[in-house]
């Protein structure tokens, strides 16, 4: 029983026309012109007829999962011919560069469509979503004719990306890899190892799969600062740009996990395989960077895609599904109990639900301004300045949103109550799905260092006195004085976010002063930190939300059970999750010898 998914369409033109002011950013970025209203909006509707009514059927059908016959992977049925409509309508050039093919439209359109295409299918959006981070990597770093042999083929989506990082012996700790870089007498690379939990590294989807591999060189120092990065093709492109001959690279198995069956995450076996090297040598984390920066965005939108999806089945079952009397009196006097929708705790799971969608939606069109600016900006002090305020929001959204999204799912199989552990419903695939989300790209706990130690501390508290700059200057205009039409409306949820962004500023100090006494305070409160950062991140959007739809809602504009449903999902959002943040806030200043005394005998 298929989950009708409904694209939010609405819900991201109020974000781009009405709360971001996107047409604002767009001037300046080098290509203004390209998305103005009318062209996002016949664009986020044709791409969400598209993921209703292509995408949206094979969800279920898909976690039947990918077949591995000797190196060779077979998608599920469907998923081929739903690919070759994708690339057919243009979708996956949207964003790309017009010299290589591309529409040149901004990231933040592609971003907010990838996350309804992860919503759809999850699996099937990975194939597409990953090729992305290895657009932006050439893009970047590549060279004049590794861009020329590439980029037109990947934006087109007639070719695919993947990203090659882990090993068994090693996963975060890159500094351990064992895969190694061999110079021939040709320029090229000879490259040897094997990598595991390759997210759509076979598939037949596509003519050519294009591998950017971390790799080291055989005078490399040790630990990070001795990885290379490399472009591996599974086929070595020919003269005329077509995939020509067999490359050494080879699907050793797809892996038997939890979820996402749909797509093929493969150990790769990398024997004696032409590799060409991008950027500097040793200077491979830097440019993977870029492909991270892109891949963690992209999963913070899968953690929105859990708690949207989610919240749609779990709603639609509570108005038809009829169970016990409301306490406050009979509400469905024809039939023999009410719609579960009227119970309280009902309630507080779908608002939760709904709050985390549509307040992380929020979060990252946000910060996909930021994307757009480092990508399309029209100077490189424009552009540099984007990439650090992208690099300090990407830790929270990729951390804070696939939590949120995971336990959304749990709380629409909840709602569903013995039916949502049954597969008929779809909602525990939800939860089997979104679960991978919270570790690839680098799980919680490294976002959480990620954020305290590089973009906090490492910072000097740089770009968190901006973000929490911007909160208090949002917040000041509603002061008595300023005589803001609002003032009375909006005072609450404006003092609520003013203290957030004070708090979070002390917090981010308190944690730097105790890592000067003991480095190990930085780890025991980073993910508590990070989840508090969360917090105050969405507050701010919730804010900024409510204020457009009071505005709104006064001048008469607007739809108004749309604007009142933003209100009542605020109030929800500011009186019964955000007090999470203080319990994070508490949990982040108790002493380190609660977790570090024990001794690892006793364990």
């Amino acid at each position: 029983m298929a989950i009708n998914y409904a694209a939010p369409v609405k819900d991201l033109m109020f974000l781009f026309d009405d709360v971001m002011d996107m047409q604002e950013n767009f001037q300046r970025l080098a290509l203004a012109d390209a998305a103005t209203p009318d062209i996002l909006s016949a664009i986020f509707s044709e791409a969400g007829k598209f993921c209703e009514n292509e995408l949206a059927p094979l969800y279920q059908k898909g976690d039947q999962g990918c077949v591995w016959d000797d190196g060779v992977v077979t998608t599920p049925e469907g998923f081929k011919e739903a690919y070759r409509a994708f690339i057919d309508a243009g979708w996956t050039s949207l964003s790309g560069d017009p010299a290589n093919g591309g529409q040149g439209l901004p990231s933040s359109v592609m971003i907010s469509i990838n996350e309804m295409l992860a919503t759809a299918n999850w699996a099937w959006a990975m194939y597409p979503g990953l090729s992305e981070g290895a657009i932006a990597t050439l893009e970047a770093h590549g060279t004049e004719q590794q861009k020329k042999h590439y980029l037109s083929q990947l934006i087109s989506g007639e070719w695919s990306g993947t990203m090659c990082l882990t090993e068994s012996h090693c996963g975060t700790d890159l500094g351990q890899m064992r895969t190694r870089a061999e110079p021939s007498d040709d320029g090229s690379y000879r490259i040897n190892g094997t990598k595991i939990f390759i997210s759509a590294g076979e598939h037949d989807l596509t003519s050519n799969i294009v591998h950017i591999v971390l790799a080291k060189l055989p005078d490399a120092p040790s630990g990070t600062k001795g990885i290379s990065l490399f472009i591996i093709p599974k086929y070595l492109p020919a003269e005329d740009g077509s995939a020509g001959e067999r490359n050494g690279v080879r699907c050793g198995s797809i892996e038997d996990k939890m979820g996402i069956h749909g797509n093929g995450t493969c150990v790769l076996n990398f024997d004696d395989a032409h590799g060409f090297l991008i950027g500097k040598p040793h200077d491979g984390m830097n440019a993977m960077f870029t492909y991270m920066n892109v891949a963690r965005i992209g999963t913070a939108a899968q953690g929105v895609a859990a708690a949207e999806l989610s919240y749609q089945g779990a709603v639609a079952y509570a108005k038809d599904r009829l169970a016990m009397r409301s306490l406050s009196g009979i509400k469905n006097p024809q039939g023999p109990a009410d719609p579960i929708i009227v119970h309280p705790d009902v309630r507080r799971m779908l608002l939760t639900q709904r709050a985390v969608a549509e307040g992380g939606r929020a979060m990252i069109v946000y910060a996909s301004r930021f994307a757009d600016m480092y990508r399309s900006g029209k100077t490189d002090t424009a552009r540099a300045e984007a990439e650090a305020r992208l690099g300090f929001c990407t830790p929270i959204l990729k951390g804070f949103l696939t939590e949120l999204g995971c336990d959304c799912a749990s709380l629409g199989m909840q709602v569903l109550g013995g039916h949502g552990y049954i597969r008929e419903w779809g909602m525990e695939q939800i939860l089997r799905d979104s679960r991978i989300a919270t570790l690839y790209e680098g799980t919680t706990g490294i976002q959480a260092l990620d954020l305290i130690g590089r973009k906090v501390l490492m910072d000097r508290f740089f770009q968190l006195k901006l973000f929490a700059g911007e909160m208090l200057d949002f917040s000041a205009q509603f002061l008595p004085w300023k005589r803001h039409p609002l003032t009375r409306k909006m005072w609450r949820q404006a003092w609520q976010v003013a203290k957030l962004a004070v708090k979070w500023r002390y917090l981010g100090l308190r944690v730097g002063f105790r890592a000067k006494r003991n480095p190990d305070n930085a780890g025991a409160s980073s993910v508590d930190f990070l989840m508090f950062s969360g917090y105050a991140y969405m507050a701010f959007m919730w804010a900024k939300m409510s204020l457009v739809a009071h505005q709104q809602l006064h001048d008469g504009e607007g739809d108004k059970e749309f604007l009142q449903a933003k209100l009542h999902t605020a109030d929800f959002f500011f009186t019964r999750m955000l007090p999470a943040a203080d319990a994070h806030a508490n949990k982040l200043l108790a002493p380190v010898t609660s977790l570090m005394a024990m001794p690892e005998s006793s364990f």
